[in-house]
């Protein structure tokens, strides 16, 4: 069974810094692509990063620069980095199996205020 866990998110202030974790069971990680997704109030979820096994990342243009996602094999675990967070970036950020969302996690809310 494949199952994800995402930390927890938080409120944070525009500008700030926050990092996300998501540890992974019931797939062979080291081998699978992996990403985070997120959906605002009202809008449809979108696709934010994917890390593939070896390394090479993919980011939306909106957070290029800005946040970095980056993985620990050893540990099972992809990270997503937010730094010079907006209010637009707030959100439930989900983690997920693949940069098209194979598995998904439930998802942890990430508010950033004025």
């Amino acid at each position: 069974q494949v199952r994800l866990v995402e930390s927890r998110g938080g409120l944070v202030q525009a500008g700030g810094s926050l990092r996300l974790s998501c540890v992974a069971s019931g797939i062979v990680f080291s081998i699978r692509t992996m990403g985070w997704h997120r959906q605002a109030p009202g809008k449809q979820r979108e696709f934010v990063a994917s890390i593939t096994s070896g390394g090479i990342t993919k980011y939306v243009d909106s957070v290029k620069g800005r946040f970095t996602i980056s993985r620990d094999n050893v540990k099972k675990t992809v990270y997503l980095d937010m730094n010079s967070l907006k209010i637009e970036d707030t959100a439930v950020y989900y983690c997920t199996v693949g940069s098209s969302g194979d598995y998904w996690g439930q998802g942890t809310q990430v508010t950033v205020s004025s």
